[in-house]
């Protein structure tokens, strides 16, 4: 099975700086134990400048703000349900004062059952609340 291994920005700007300080590629391959393909493709994103310092900052910043758009996505998401739910709960409010139990009893006896009638929104809405 072929192992993949991970190389710190350091280590690769220093192999690009050996290649280009005059060492070859071919020593640099076994003495790192890579593929000189590796290797060339390292020089030739050094010489593009891909291993700055700015460079290495804005594609964190990328990963980050994707990341945050993809939690907000989620958001969304969860906020229609919700609404949802809640719109069916009020449009069923017998159902509601069947959920609502009249004299506040602890936490702890109420048993968790899904309704009788199979409203699985109902039973996601009252799983929500707690």
């Amino acid at each position: 099975m072929a192992r993949h291994r991970t190389h710190s920005i350091e280590f690769k700007r220093q192999i690009a700086q050996d290649y280009l300080a005059g060492e070859t590629l071919h020593s640099l391959a076994r003495r790192h134990d890579l593929s000189r393909n590796l290797v060339r493709i390292w020089i030739q994103k050094f010489e593009a400048g891909a291993f700055d310092d700015e460079a290495i900052a804005a594609d964190t910043i990328e990963a980050y703000e994707a990341r945050i758009a993809a939690l907000e996505r989620l958001v969304g998401r969860q906020t229609l349900e919700i609404e949802f739910l809640k719109g069916a709960l009020s449009t069923h409010p017998e159902r509601e004062a069947q959920l609502r139990p009249s004299s506040p009893a602890p936490r702890h006896l109420h048993r968790r059952r899904m309704p009788a009638d199979g409203d699985r929104a109902l039973h996601l809405l009252r799983s929500a609340r707690g």
